[in-house]
């Protein structure tokens, strides 16, 4: 279906503890400056939403947007744990990408 691509389901916040927002792109870069410029309208905008606290990278599209319902489904507590458990001071981690 796709080839030589990598797709990413992501969270991203706005400080430690505080509102996350789960999502998923094929290209993660580009999403990040989004979110960093205010281009993004909707949720992630309004609550200023530009930290990237977590991510997960996949080869198969399916397999990501699998595992992004997945993690939209999981409970808040569940989510803070899956992020303190790679990223206890929530430090973004936009570094890796732009």
């Amino acid at each position: 279906m796709y080839k030589d691509e990598t797709f990413y389901v992501y969270m991203i916040s706005n400080r430690k503890n505080g509102i996350i927002y789960i999502g998923m792109t094929g290209n993660i870069k580009q999403r990040i400056i989004q979110y960093k410029k205010k281009y993004t309208r909707g949720f992630a905008n309004k609550y200023e939403l530009d930290v990237l606290v977590y991510f997960e990278k996949f080869e198969i599209a399916t397999d990501a947007i699998k595992r992004e319902k997945q993690l939209k489904k999981w409970n808040r507590q569940w989510k803070i744990n899956l992020i303190n458990d790679l990223n206890p001071d929530w430090n973004d981690l936009s570094n890796f990408f732009i």
